[in-house]
C-alpha cells in the first residue's frame, strides 16, 4: 500500500512518455521547452503546497506513501507536478496535431473565459476565509488575466483541451481522493474549501487543474517561441 501514489504517478506518465517517441507527434523533439515550462510551474505550486500542508489544508495519508519526504511534502507530492503535466501537454501537443484548427472553439472560449473571470472574484471574496477557495481563485484569476493577455489567440485550443483534460483528471483525482482506496490518498480540511466534492474530488480541484494548466502551457508556448526565435537565421535585408 505504501507504493499507491507512487504507482499512480508512474500510470499517470507511462503512456504518454512511451508515445512521445511516435514518428508523427514527436513530443519528445519538444523536451527542450516543456522541462524548463514544468520545473518553472512546479516552484510555484509546490511553495503553495508546502504552506498549505503546514497549515493544514490539506495531507497525505502514510499507509500509501513510501515515507521519503522533502521539506515535509512526500517525494511522491513533488513528482506530481512533473508527472501530470507531462502528460497533460502531452495531449494538449497530440490534439493540437490530430485538428490544427480550433478556431471554430474560440466564441465558446471567450464566454468560458468571460464566466470564469465574473465568478472567481465572487469566490475570492465571499469565501475569503476559506483557503483552499479564495487563494485557489486568487491564482487563478491571475493566471487567466495573463493567458488572455499573451496568448487570446490560443483560448481555443487551450479551453478545448482542457476540457478533454478533465477525463484524466478525474480518474486520477479521483484515485488520490478516496474513491476506490479505503482511505484518500490525499485528504482534504473541509474548513479550508467549499465541502462541495464531485464525487471525492473537492471542486476546488478543478481551479487548481486550471491554473496548473494556464501556467505550463503558458510557458511551454513561451519557451518554445524563445527556442523557435533563437534557431532562425537573421535575414540579410
Amino acid at each position: 500500500m505504501k507504493y499507491t501514489y507512487l504507482t499512480i504517478n508512474i500510470l499517470t506518465i507511462l503512456f504518454p512518455f512511451l508515445f512521445s517517441f511516435e514518428r508523427r507527434i514527436a513530443f519528445a523533439t519538444r523536451w527542450k521547452y516543456l522541462f524548463p515550462a514544468m520545473a518553472s510551474t512546479a516552484v510555484v505550486f509546490l511553495v503553495w503546497d508546502y504552506f498549505f500542508t503546514q497549515w493544514g489544508v490539506w495531507g497525505f495519508t502514510d499507509a500509501y506513501i513510501t515515507g521519503i519526504k522533502i521539506l515535509g511534502l512526500p517525494i511522491e507530492e513533488m513528482l506530481f507536478f512533473f508527472t501530470v503535466p507531462y502528460s497533460c501537454v502531452f495531449i494538449y501537443d497530440a490534439m493540437n496535431y490530430a485538428f490544427p484548427s480550433a478556431t471554430k472553439y474560440n466564441t465558446a472560449a471567450k464566454y468560458a473565459g468571460s464566466m470564469v473571470a465574473v465568478v472567481l472574484p465572487v469566490l475570492a471574496i465571499v469565501f475569503y476565509n476559506r483557503l483552499y477557495t479564495s487563494v485557489n481563485a486568487i491564482v487563478c484569476l491571475v493566471l487567466l488575466a495573463l493567458f488572455v493577455k499573451f496568448y487570446k489567440q490560443k483560448s481555443g485550443t487551450f479551453f478545448r483541451f482542457y476540457l478533454v483534460h478533465l477525463i484524466p483528471f478525474f480518474i486520477v483525482n479521483g484515485i488520490l481522493t478516496g474513491t476506490g482506496p479505503a482511505q484518500p490518498v490525499v485528504w482534504y480540511n473541509n474548513a479550508h474549501n467549499l465541502g462541495v466534492r464531485l464525487l471525492t474530488i473537492p471542486v476546488e480541484d478543478t481551479l487548481y487543474s486550471l491554473s496548473m494548466m494556464f501556467m505550463n502551457i503558458m510557458l511551454y508556448e513561451y519557451f518554445r517561441q524563445r527556442f523557435q526565435n533563437k534557431t532562425q537565421p537573421n535575414r540579410i535585408l
